[in-house]
Formats: C-alpha cells, sequence, structure tokens
C-alpha cells in the first residue's frame, strides 16, 4: 500500500459514510487540512492522526510481511 492508495481508501470510505472532510475532521479532532493531506497522498503525515482518522470511519491497518521478505529469510537461514 502506499499514501496515495491509502488517501483513496479513506476517502471513498469518508464518501459512503456521507460526511464532509470538516465532519470527519472535527470527529478526529484533526484540521480539515490533515485530511485533505491525507486524501492526497501526502507521505509525511504523522501516523497516530492517521489512526485516529481510521477510527473514526472505522477502517483498520494491518501490518503483515512482504511475501519476498519471507522467502528472503528462508533463504539466508534466518
Amino acid at each position: 500500500m502506499t499514501p496515495k492508495s491509502l488517501g483513496l481508501v479513506v476517502r471513498r470510505k469518508r464518501k459512503r459514510s456521507r460526511l464532509r472532510q470538516a465532519e470527519l475532521a472535527a470527529l478526529a479532532d484533526v484540521g480539515i487540512r490533515f485530511v485533505s493531506e491525507l486524501e492526497r497522498g501526502k507521505p509525511s503525515l504523522e501516523i497516530g492522526r492517521v489512526m485516529r482518522v481510521m477510527n473514526v470511519l472505522g477502517l483498520e491497518l494491518e501490518v503483515r510481511e512482504k511475501s519476498w521478505a519471507t522467502v528472503m529469510e528462508a533463504e539466508d537461514g534466518a
């Protein structure tokens, strides 16, 4: 996932939830500009604030290893 693709997911979910950026910002206790930057895929946003916005929208972030990383580790004997 890239910052841009995450932004698209957030934007689609916000629109499906019939929320304006200002409404989402208020619910997540962030600024409207933050929501706008998140939806546009700005890569340097604070992760805690991103997670607050996602939580309000009922989204969660899942972290897992890429499949190629697992293959590389097996080859290295890790």
